[in-house]
């Protein structure tokens, strides 16, 4: 587990965007259960997460179609929260940093880490936004 201090700077770049925090596995159900488009973002310490997925994220959120309700949960910080999240991710081995997308409760688009890895925010951005345009 990270300290609480090293990593509220970093969860402060998507909650500050809008993005509601998932603590526990409870939290995860009725996210994903929710009717409509639910995003959830698996955040990292990693310098990919914060080089290109959480700048894309943002990035993304200013597009004109976007999910119902977005989310996020903290790899290292938030177990119970990322270890139920991981499960909706399947058949996706687990990864962090990632981006999901889920259409009424259904899994229908993935970002992982080796999609983020040397990827720039824009690219990130993009990608989401495609998603965005097809399932919202």
């Amino acid at each position: 587990m990270y300290p609480p201090e090293l990593v509220a700077p970093m969860k402060t770049e998507l909650t500050d965007a809008g993005i509601s925090e998932l603590i526990t596995s409870e939290d995860v159900d009725t996210a994903i259960s929710k009717t409509g488009t639910t995003l959830l973002v698996v955040n990292s310490v990693c310098g990919c997460a914060a080089g290109s997925m959480r700048p894309g994220v943002r990035l993304a959120l200013q597009h004109g179609k976007l999910p119902n309700h977005f989310t996020t949960a903290f790899a290292g910080v938030d177990r119970d929260a990322v270890d139920r999240a991981r499960k909706f991710m399947l058949p996706y081995p687990p990864s962090s940093p990632s981006v999901a997308l889920f259409k009424d409760g259904r899994l229908v688009h993935m970002i992982e880490r080796h999609h983020i890895e040397g990827r720039t925010a824009e690219m990130i951005a993009d990608n989401l936004k495609l998603a965005f345009d097809e399932y919202c």
